[in-house]
């Protein structure tokens, strides 16, 4: 049987720096260190040391060395730290020197919290806390990524399974002494439907969130929509104050939706600039408006763009997740409707990121989110049908007892007791190497 390799890969940035780091972890982390660097220093102690190639005995750079042995390690193996000068070729030395070594080779993204998560150090829900911290643009999405980490959804999960075992337990237990009288007719004790209901009724309430914890992930979305010209790219670059949109007075110059993310209050806000509105024999550009359109309905927030000197019409959307502006105020301010503003002069555009902000702290920030990803919401969703069928009354009690095995198996997916290597290939793809 193969034996575990020991991986390697930077843990630092790319490029010219000060310091490169470079982690290792796996069993032959101990004899690496005694061959790279002349033995393995104290225990958990940067220690100052010569690192010579193993093969040819050159002089590769003078580093800080740790050490730590396992299972106390974040992968619960042994590990090592080299501490590095930050310049490329110092770093390439290493790095060849450590891919000669026997049962030595470089490491995939994610691999490191794998293996913490194989060895039982994390459970799922917690790399994935790590994964959000590392794409974490915001306090919102930081604060949420670190209560993650910290285990809270772990804890609450570990909690419902733990009753929604109790109650399989108590399932299976009526079914080898039904014929002993202590259940009832369905061969189930009422009491254990109850604490099914209960359970059931708590999963589906932290259920019914508005999908808190995935839009903060990905950004609380605003799509600017409006007839040609009504001012979307002029706008979009002035609120993200960069040019990223092409502008031009010839209409239909939008074809493709772009997209700008933003910071507002600590919150992740997304900007999405889209074609004009209008009726078109373009193909092009009648696709961009039919991506518009769906890009629209599935919007937290549509900022409905009307330019201050447009010919008068019935006024824009104001429906509950959409929001009148008017455009281009300084060519005619006593026109406007709405929140008036002009990207030229800059009048208003404090008022409408204002806006924009207490629409998304209302959406996001109403309390922490307990679920914060499809996979979790899909688990639960699964746990709580399961669970529905046991509330209702199964025909039959062998019935009850395999759907209650089903709820237990849904929440032990969601931390990772149950089909952990096909949810690991999932969540590392473009995980950071080194962690």
């Amino acid at each position: 049987m193969e034996s575990t390799p020991t991986l390697f890969a930077p843990a630092s940035g790319f490029g010219r720096a000060a310091i490169a780091v470079l982690r290792l972890t796996g069993p032959a982390c101990g004899p690496l260190l005694s061959a790279l660097a002349g033995g393995c220093p104290p225990p958990r102690r940067l220690s100052l040391r010569t690192l010579r190639d193993p093969g040819s005995g050159e002089i590769l750079d003078r580093a800080l060395v740790a050490w730590l042995p396992g299972p106390a390690t974040y992968t619960g193996e042994d590990m090592a730290e080299l501490h590095l000068h930050g310049g490329l070729a110092v770093r390439a030395g290493v790095i060849r020197a450590l891919a000669a070594f026997p049962g030595c080779r470089a490491a995939e993204p994610g691999a490191f919290t794998r293996r913490a998560v194989l060895n039982g150090r994390l459970d799922l829900t917690e790399a994935e806390g790590i994964g959000d911290l590392i794409d974490a643009e915001t306090e919102a999405q930081r604060r949420q990524a670190l209560r993650q980490l910290d285990g809270t959804l772990a804890r609450q999960v570990a909690s419902w399974r733990a009753r929604a075992i109790d109650c399989l337990a108590g399932a299976e237990a009526a079914l080898d002494f039904s014929d002993e009288g202590d259940v009832d007719d369905a061969g189930l004790d009422a009491a254990l439907l109850t604490r099914a209901a209960a359970l059931r009724d708590e999963i589906a309430a932290a259920l019914r969130d508005d999908r808190r914890g995935e839009r903060l992930r990905e950004g609380f979305c605003v799509v600017l929509a409006g007839a040609p010209n009504a001012g979307k790219s002029t706008l979009l670059n002035a609120l993200s104050r960069r040019d990223a949109a092409i502008v031009s007075d010839l209409p239909g110059t939008t074809r493709d939706m772009i997209e700008v993310r933003c910071d507002l209050g600590g919150l992740p806000v997304v900007l999405v600039d889209t074609a004009g509105l209008r009726e078109t024999e373009d193909r092009i550009e009648a696709e961009g408006i039919r991506r518009t359109r769906a890009r629209m309905a599935s919007a937290d927030l549509v900022l409905h763009l009307t330019p201050a000197d447009a010919p008068a019409e019935a006024d824009p959307d104001r429906s509950e997740r959409g929001l009148a502006v008017t455009t281009k105020s300084d060519l005619a301010p006593e026109r406007g409707k709405g929140l008036c503003v002009s990207a030229l002069s800059g009048q208003g555009l404090d008022r409408l990121l204002d806006a924009i902000e207490a629409r998304a702290r209302a959406d996001l920030g109403g309390g922490d989110a307990l679920i914060t990803r499809e996979r979790h919401r899909a688990a639960l969703a699964r746990c709580v049908a399961s669970l529905d069928r046991v509330v209702a009354g199964a025909p039959l009690p062998e019935l009850v007892a395999e759907d209650l095995r089903l709820a237990v198996r849904a929440l032990g997916e969601v931390g990772g007791h149950v089909g952990v290597e096909e949810m690991l290939d999932h969540l590392f793809t473009g995980f950071c190497i080194g962690k």
